[in-house]
């Protein structure tokens, strides 16, 4: 290791592969990334019976990779209403609660007493029970999402009213603990300049700083796979509620308002795990809904118009940068594309309300050139800002810059 390197240590419950969340993209392609150039150490979960060695040959440059074996309580299961009853007892929200895990704590603290790591990496706030904080070594929290708007946006969904008021007393608890987090972090990464202001009006005496998104954009790519005449397209993985929000939304609102213009109009969802309430309503409506796939590119490549009609959510959409690097136009959202660097109406059309977001996918589906034109300027920048190298060289400097300030306090 030359003097210019830093020893991180990577903390990342809940899995890193295989590459099937936005999460997990970022997360790997970072560290893929830092590790041609730091000695990376990274401890994660996998599930019970799963190969807990395919991480460590998919980062081959990393000093290690060590992959404990977890099993989550499932929702629903007798372990669930436990997890949740003990939460309430507790100052942490459910979600939280359920990721404590006794023996990543333990190889996270014999990793960190051997004296050899300069940064340890928090990857969502769920890792932070599984970080000491405050501790001699500095910690940096990885906030992918600002979780506790999530859960605010989640509570005042529709719903039942008992499971309104739960909602409620989870997104406050998750506020709270959020921003102790990031207050005890020696520096909190946000990916987007709006995330950053959320997370700085939470905890005004935190650091906290933003870092962009990124895309493969060698694998992302053009590569003359033909469109589908009047295809709609979304990706994303169906186990995440907001998600499933989305296409839920989209089929019962949007797409009977889009045929009712363009009768010939296909809507193919393609990502894990969609429920069979989902996968119902879907089909019923005359829906592909195609569940995990190898490769979403050539579902991308079909799409005459790819869509992010999502409600709910944080963070940032990796699935608006996968599909602009595929040259594709895309109509989101506003949360859909909340917190991307992006200019509606250059690189992505924004649309708000069914009539507005079906008006939108309507117009796109009429004009060949607009798409085109579109699809110009999206690959355009996601080519000039948001290569995974870019992107990784911002993370460095950060984290860099955190080692650097805790050494100056220690002197």
């Amino acid at each position: 290791m030359n003097d210019a390197s830093l020893r991180i240590l990577w903390v990342k419950v809940g899995g890193l592969w295989p590459l099937n969340t936005g999460g997990r993209l970022r997360t790997f392609h970072t560290i893929a990334e830092l590790s041609q150039r730091h000695e990376v150490t990274v401890v994660t979960t996998h599930a019970p019976g799963d190969d807990g060695h395919a991480l460590a040959a998919q980062l081959p440059a990393c000093a290690r990779v060590i992959s404990l074996a977890h099993a989550p309580t499932k929702v629903g299961s007798a372990a669930f209403v436990l997890a949740t009853t003990r939460s309430w007892l507790s100052p942490l929200p459910l979600d939280v609660w359920r990721w404590r895990i006794p023996a990543v704590r333990q190889e996270v603290d014999r990793l960190l007493g051997g004296g050899r790591v300069d940064l340890c990496v928090a990857d969502f706030l769920v890792a932070v029970p599984n970080v000491p904080m405050g501790g001699p070594v500095p910690v940096v929290l990885f906030e992918h999402n600002v979780e506790h708007v999530i859960w605010k946006r989640l509570a005042q969904a529709p719903g039942p009213v008992w499971r309104r008021a739960l909602l409620e007393l989870e997104w406050r608890k998750m506020r709270r603990f959020e921003a102790a987090a990031c207050t005890q972090a020696d520096l909190t990464l946000a990916v987007s300049e709006a995330d950053r202001r959320l997370l700085a009006a939470a905890a005004p005496a935190a650091r906290v700083a933003a870092v962009e998104t990124g895309v493969d954009i060698e694998y992302f790519a053009p590569n003359g796979w033909h469109e589908k005449p009047a295809t709609i397209v979304f990706t994303g993985s169906l186990d995440w509620y907001p998600n499933e929000d989305a296409v839920a939304h989209f089929v019962d609102e949007i797409l009977p308002r889009v045929r009712a213009e363009v009768g010939a109009a296909r809507f193919v969802v393609v990502g894990r795990n969609p429920s069979a309430k989902l996968r119902e309503a879907a089909e019923a409506a005359g829906a592909i809904v195609t569940g995990t796939v190898d490769d979403v590119r050539p579902y991308l490549a079909e799409a005459t118009v790819c869509v992010v009609p999502l409600r709910i959510g944080g963070g940032t959409r990796l699935k608006i940068f996968e599909a602009l690097a595929m040259a594709k136009p895309v109509v989101s959202t506003t949360i859909g594309a909340e917190g991307l660097p992006v200019t509606p109406g250059e690189h992505l059309v924004l649309a708000d309300g069914p009539e507005d977001f079906a008006r939108a996918v309507v117009a796109l589906l009429r004009d060949p050139a607009r798409r085109r034109a579109l699809a110009a300027t999206g690959r355009a920048l996601v080519e000039q800002r948001f290569s995974w190298g870019r992107v990784a060289l911002d993370f460095e400097t950060r984290c860099r810059t955190a080692v650097e300030e805790r050494s100056h306090v220690h002197a």
